[in-house]
Order: structure tokens, then sequence, then C-alpha cells
């Protein structure tokens, strides 16, 4: 289906209209979103500085593995050439936890280590931390650059700004503000309205369609919003039985785990929500250009089959996401002999359960509201704009 960004198949007095309308839903939405990201912008003392990862006693270096020892009877161990640090170019050893030998440590993976002067009497100061994956993930993100822009050409790389701009909000505004304190739903509601223009927009362009489709997410988030809030206080899914959700507690107690979570649910099914509803504003705009003389009933049931294939898709196309994030802890989940239902109900798997219920419910809803909203828009009553109209019907 395609969108043809950039021009209206609507007559000069019809386009006015719309562009009247939408803006004025529009413009205070915009208004809104730029006073909260004022307001709510953490600055001078709310901000939290972040902890240092390693003690300054317990430096790190990247290393080179030139040989693994598993054999031994005693704890792993990897031979290192040190390719940071004071001591570049120093070959020495380093401990390796089992699990890390047994799955996949070789020689030529490029490593973390830190040293740890306590370490010396059991032979090698250098403990294993993590892997680099600084190249490998350099290369995955040019290649799916190369794709995007392969393919989608300028339009991708609009879309690419978009999300890019997106994750600024994010890394930015959403997480300094979360962890300065400000309340979680305030914070994701303005960080998601903030994301949706830059995305839409820069994605997309400006233009009445792209618009339906930004006020259709933002219905779609209202009612993720309220569905959640609902849904996570009567299944008392508090997210503070995890091990992340028991450190955050400790460290900021001034977050509520449960907002915490339904600020993670609204920014999670924005994606799928913008997804849905440029589809069905460009569907009824493409049906509106075939045939011009369909009436507003017409309209809305050919925009609607078309919704109903793109609901039947995104459902299980959330919960095959979920399914696929969680296999570990479904597979632990697995091997404690209790009924399905209660492990159904389990804390971590309860919470993903109702997130993405409430997403979908959202996302199903956003289809109706967005296809009703481009409908009043695009539809030219026979006879008024649209010559030959009121024959052809």
């Amino acid at each position: 289906m395609h969108h043809h960004h950039g021009r209206s198949e609507l007559p000069a007095a019809a386009r006015r209209r719309a562009q009247l309308i939408l803006s004025a839903i529009v413009l205070p939405l915009l208004v809104a979103t730029l006073l909260s990201l004022w307001w709510l912008w953490p600055r001078g003392d709310t901000l939290v500085g972040s902890r240092p990862l390693f003690d300054e006693n317990a430096p790190h270096d990247s290393a080179l593995v030139t040989a693994v020892h598993s054999d031994s009877a005693d704890s792993p161990t990897a031979d290192i050439t040190l390719t940071s640090g004071d001591h570049k170019g120093a070959r020495t050893t380093m401990t390796v936890p089992a699990e890390v030998a047994d799955h996949g440590l070789e020689a030529g993976d490029r490593v973390q280590v830190v040293f740890l002067a306590d370490a010396l009497e059991s032979g090698s100061p250098y403990v294993f931390l993590d892997y680099e994956r600084h190249t490998p993930m350099l290369v995955l993100t040019l290649v799916y650059l190369l794709a995007v822009l392969l393919v989608a050409r300028i339009r991708g790389l609009a879309a690419v700004v978009g999300l890019l701009s997106s994750l600024g909000v994010i890394v930015f505004f959403v997480i300094p503000a979360l962890m300065a304190g400000s309340p979680p739903v305030a914070v994701a509601l303005t960080g998601a309205s903030a994301m949706m223009f830059l995305a839409v927009y820069l994605a997309h362009g400006v233009s009445i369609r792209t618009t339906t489709a930004l006020l259709g997410t933002f219905g779609g988030l209202a009612i993720t919003l309220v569905v959640g809030y609902l849904a996570l206080h009567s299944a008392n899914v508090t997210g503070a039985l995890t091990d992340t959700g028991q450190f955050l507690a400790t460290a900021l107690p001034s977050i509520r785990l449960g907002d915490l979570i339904l600020c993670g649910v609204l920014i999670a099914g924005m994606g799928a929500l913008n997804d849905v509803t440029i589809t069905q504003a460009s569907a009824v705009w493409e049906l509106h250009a075939a045939n011009p003389a369909l009436s507003r009933t017409q309209l809305w049931g050919g925009g609607m089959r078309i919704g109903r294939d793109h609901i039947a898709s995104t459902v299980y196309t959330l919960a095959f996401a979920y399914v696929g994030t969680a296999l570990p802890l479904l597979i632990l989940a697995a091997m404690i002999d209790r009924p399905f239902l209660a492990t159904l109900g389990a804390g971590e798997i309860a919470e993903e359960i109702v997130r993405t219920l409430v997403s979908s419910i959202g996302l199903v809803l956003a289809i109706p509201m967005t296809t009703a909203i481009a409908v009043a828009l695009v539809h030219n009553a026979p006879g008024r704009g649209v010559p030959g109209a009121r024959t052809a019907a």
C-alpha cells in the first residue's frame, strides 16, 4: 500500500478544513508536550549522579584471549594479552567463571578484565568481566543502515533519523527524569508524545494523513494508560519480586515500581501503535483516491477490513516477541512442578502477560479510532469538490 507522502487527494476546500481541524487539536498537544518537557526536565540538584562501575582500586582493561584452560581442577583460566591500560602488551592469565568457559570463550575473543589485588594469592590478579562487543555491534549497525538505505532510500534515512531522535528523548529526558524522582506516568506520557512527534513527522513527513495517524496513536496511548493502570493494580503487578526491581527500590526509593512498569508499557506499545495507525490512515486515503464516490460507511468498511488483517497479524507478533525474549524465564518456570495456571500467575511471567495484553488492547482499539478520524477528514460528499461523483454514486 503506497503512502504517497507529501500530497493529498483532497480538494482544496476539504484540505483546508482538515488542516484547520487537525491544527486545532495537534498544536495544543505540541505546546503541552513542550511545556511538560520544560517542567519535568531534570536540572540542578534534582539530578542523580551515576555510580562508578568499578572501584578505583580495581581498574579494568581490555585484553585478547590467546588460550583457554578449562580442564584443570581449579577454576578455569585463560592466557591473555592486555590491549589497554598501563600494562598494555603484557601477557598474563585471568580467572574465568566456569559458565563462561563452558559456553564459548575461545582464543581470539576480545574481553574486558578487572585487576583485583586480593586475587594475587590465587595466582592470577585478573578476572574476566565481560566480552568486548563494540566491533560486532558496530558492524551490525552499519549493515542495518545499509539495508534500510538500499531498500527505503531517503524515506528510510528519515526514519533512522526519527529513531535516533526518539532514542535521544529516552536517554536525555525519560531516564534522567525518572532517576530524579519525577512522576513516572507524566514522564512516560511526555516522553512518548515527544517521541511520536519526532518519529512520525521525520519518518513520514508533515501531512494530513500522518497527523491523522498521530492522533490515532495518541488515542491508543490514552487507552493503554487507562487499561494498564487498572490491570496492573488489579493483578497486583508491582515489579518488586525481580532482582532489578529490588535493586531499584533500594537505590531509588522515590520510584514506585508499579508506575515504572506502566511507563515501560506505554513506551513499548508506541512503536506498534504508530505502525498500525500509519497503515490505517494510508489505507483510508488510498481507498478514497481509488474511488472518491465511496460513502463514509463504505470507506469505514474498507478501512476496517484492512485493519482486521493487521490486528490478526499484530496480535500474534506481540505474543511471539514476548515468548522469544522470555524463553529462558519460561524454561526456568517449566522446571518447577506446579499447575499451569499457577505458572502463568507467577510474578515475572504474570508481569509480562499483563504487559502484552495491555499493549494489545491499546493497539486493537487504536485501529477503529484512527479509521474513524481518517474517514471523517478524507470523505468528500458526492458533488462537493469531486467532479462526477454524484453520477458515479
